[in-house]
């Protein structure tokens, strides 16, 4: 800022009044001595129109401070620091701007490998609902030529007429073929789930005597018959005790009749639809996976 003059009283006024006519005094024969044949130089010239203009603004502030009586103020010209000011606003502004964009960039980015994350991702789950579709297709199919083998065959006892009646003599009839399994015959027990099965074909425990009967043809390698009375047992997949020994079963007799492929396909159903199994269950069906080298 340029200084602020105070005049301590109308004295020091005509001082500095005097000094500026002093200058202008000498200022103006110095014009009227130059010749034409002699001009300034440009930068003498504008530094002689500088002079003059501070000398008419010094001039006037004295006038006006003689008629007014007041201080001689010499207003400072900060065109200079408002614009270096503005400058340097301006430049904080750029440079907010220039992080702003590079923020921007970087958002657009990661939203663009998100996006692609996304697509990915729904690909991936995509190809396992397909591949699990398949699978569900191939373990019915497995399902289903189990159960085109040769069906056992059982003699066909009539079931009493009378509801009560038959659900009595259905419950002493699975009762007695476990007693004759649990006692280790197995013909009379394997004939005894026969008949169940062909008598009671309706009943609560039809399907797990049709498992119990599974058990004791493969006792004595009947497998096709076997994997017959198995499938017989699990259709709709019953949440059941024996429910997923019965799935293990079925995948050994497909082994040994020679179908590794479909018995893998049954053994991919018991985590699925059994995933509470026993552990010995669980174990028992590790054994046969690796027999029939499921993938």
């Amino acid at each position: 800022m340029k200084p602020r003059l105070r005049p301590r009283s109308r004295k020091g006024g005509l001082r500095i009044l005097g000094a500026a006519a002093a200058v202008a005094l000498f200022a103006t024969p110095s014009f009227a001595q130059t010749s034409m044949d002699d001009p300034l130089d440009a930068r003498d010239a504008k530094r002689v129109d500088r002079m003059e203009k501070v000398v008419r603004e010094l001039r006037d502030i004295v006038f006006k401070a003689q008629k007014t009586g007041g201080p001689v103020v010499v207003q400072p010209a900060d065109t200079d620091a408002r614009m270096a000011d503005l400058a340097t606003k301006i430049a904080d502004l750029e440079g907010s701007l220039t992080k702003l964009n590079g923020s921007l960039e970087t958002t657009g980015h990661e939203l663009d490998q998100t996006k692609r994350e996304n697509t990915q991702l729904k690909a991936q789950v995509k190809a396992l609902s397909d591949r699990l579709a398949a699978d569900e297709q191939k373990a019915a199919e497995a399902l289903a030529t189990a159960a085109a083998a040769t069906p056992p065959s059982a003699p066909e006892p009539q079931a009493p007429a009378d509801p009560k009646v038959a659900a009595t003599a259905a419950a002493g009839a699975f009762s007695k073929a476990r007693q004759l399994m649990l006692s280790g015959d197995y013909d009379g027990a394997e004939a005894a789930f026969s008949a169940y099965v062909a008598t009671y074909p309706d009943t609560p425990r039809t399907a797990e005597a049709s498992y119990w009967w599974g058990k004791t043809l493969g006792v004595r390698g009947d497998y096709v018959k076997a994997a017959a009375a198995y499938v017989a047992s699990i259709r709709g997949w019953p949440q059941t005790a024996w429910a997923p020994d019965a799935v293990v079963e079925l995948g050994r007799a497909l082994v040994q009749l020679k179908k590794p492929a479909d018995a893998c396909q049954v053994l991919g159903e018991l985590g699925r639809k059994y995933p509470k199994a026993p552990p010995a269950v669980v174990t028992r069906a590790q054994g046969v996976r690796l027999q029939a080298k499921c993938s």
